[in-house]
């Protein structure tokens, strides 16, 4: 393996390529769902605070580990804890997690790209979620697909490959964005679905609702496996690290904000059920492109959509888990691609055949692996993960908080200010620890 790092050419690229590892099937395809599920407006406006209180510190750590370590999670540790120490043991944590994210998020990948070639193809009438969820076939062939594609791309150099293909995919995603939301906006129940979506209900906030807000933060920012501190690894000095953040999370609020201006005045106008769960996405929006004129373009427009924010996930983790794997074994980039791809594969069939043929119901009637697979990552190594970056990165048995501070505001921009460190060092572990312990306590195993 050469041993000269992978650089990011451009600063845009740092930034829209983070973006898109935070952007994905968690703002478009799971906050919806969550949004509905939890009552609407007060569910927004509790992820909102998780995403300013937690969200931007614990990316920010995560960030300057990376940086100043210039290696992958399974590395970065060794680089800058002090000899004895064994915090490098959560690097190899981060890495089973985003391996654990990949065996459900590929096969999720892969459905999206099944509704877009329905519906690029005229043969949406009989879509059903049930019905592709149950296809051995369906799920095998599109998450190959995924897989091949996502891997491919990564075969190439980081300037080359990813970061290219990451800046075309980001924009487009944006602009498809706006333009199904103004669609959106005109139909006749978006007024009420606004309301819903917009307005919150007090009475609904609980302990609940703030546990699957802030696991929802963390799953939609990719934070607490080192998939942030990956692309930290791979940018200079110049710029801040406060700053780069506040950009991202922006773009990746935008994208889940308008995401619910999308789903939930069509659902009230099609008088579709809001709390439909994970099939909201699928059931409820081919119904109404199916019943909507130009529902075929709409559809198509849509599922195009999706299929971008699910690869600029998909790439980026697959790029963490790829970085680990080479500093693991001095592979090269091709090699590492072929090898890490047949295991993601191989892993993710677990998924894709759990609603079939590897029937799995791990916690209450309905569940399957694919519930398994998020519990492992969203409800527990991404919320710890957070914690034991914040810790590392504010105390002194850990990589302490003048080292941390140092390389957060090195470079021009929004600097951490030091009335900002209790945060960082109480509130963040305490908050991310008591909520944790709460959703495993009411958690419904059964």
């Amino acid at each position: 393996m050469n041993n000269e790092r992978d650089r990011l050419g451009s600063r845009l690229g740092f930034i829209l390529l983070s973006a898109g590892c935070a952007i994905g099937c968690g703002n478009v395809w799971k906050f919806p769902w969550m949004t509905g599920q939890y009552g609407g407006g007060g569910f927004v406006l509790v992820y909102i605070l998780c995403l300013l209180l937690l969200g931007l510190p614990s990316m920010i750590m995560e960030f300057a580990i990376g940086r100043a370590s210039q290696a992958s999670p399974v590395k970065m540790y060794q680089k800058l804890e002090k000899p004895g120490q064994k915090w490098h043991v959560h690097g190899y944590l981060a890495l089973l997690g985003n391996i654990a994210l990949m065996a459900f998020y590929t096969v999720v990948t892969g459905w999206m790209i099944y509704y877009f070639v329905r519906f690029l193809s005229g043969k949406s009438a009989d879509l059903g979620f049930v019905g592709m969820i149950t296809n051995p076939g369906v799920n095998v062939i599109y998450l190959l697909i995924a897989v091949v594609l996502g891997f491919g791309v990564l075969s190439f150099d980081l300037q080359g490959g990813l970061e290219r293909v990451t800046k075309y995919m980001m924009a487009a995603l944006f602009l498809l964005m706006i333009v199904l939301a103004v669609h959106s906006a005109v139909l006749p129940g978006a007024a009420e679905g606004l309301h819903f979506y917009l307005v919150p209900d007090f009475s609904k906030i609980d302990g609940s609702v703030i546990v699957g807000a802030m696991n929802q933060a963390f799953f939609t920012l990719s934070i607490g496996i080192g998939s942030m501190a990956i692309f930290g690894s791979y940018i200079g000095k110049e710029r801040s690290l406060m700053g780069e953040s506040v950009s991202i999370i922006l773009l990746d609020t935008f994208v889940a904000i308008m995401a619910g201006f999308i789903m939930f005045p069509a659902c009230y106008t099609y008088g579709i059920e809001v709390n439909a769960g994970p099939s909201l996405l699928f059931d409820t929006m081919a119904t109404v492109f199916n019943n909507m004129a130009g529902g075929r373009v709409w559809g198509t427009l849509f599922f195009l959509f999706m299929v971008f924010a699910a690869f600029s996930t998909e790439l980026a983790v697959f790029e963490n888990i790829l970085a680990c794997v080479r500093e693991l074994t001095g592979w090269t980039r091709p090699k590492g691609c072929l090898i890490c791809g047949v295991g993601i594969f191989l892993l993710a069939l677990t998924t894709a055949l759990g609603y079939s043929v590897f029937s799995f119901q791990p916690f209450a009637d309905g569940s399957a692996w694919l519930d398994f697979w998020d519990f492992i990552v969203s409800t527990n190594l991404l919320p710890l993960g957070a914690m034991i970056f914040a810790v590392f990165c504010c105390y002194k048995f850990g990589w302490g908080w003048d080292n941390f501070l140092a390389e957060a505001n090195a470079g021009k921009g929004m600097k951490v200010q030091s009335w900002m460190k209790p945060i960082f060092k109480y509130f963040v572990p305490i908050c991310v620890l008591a909520l944790y312990i709460y959703g495993l306590a009411t958690f419904g195993w059964k």
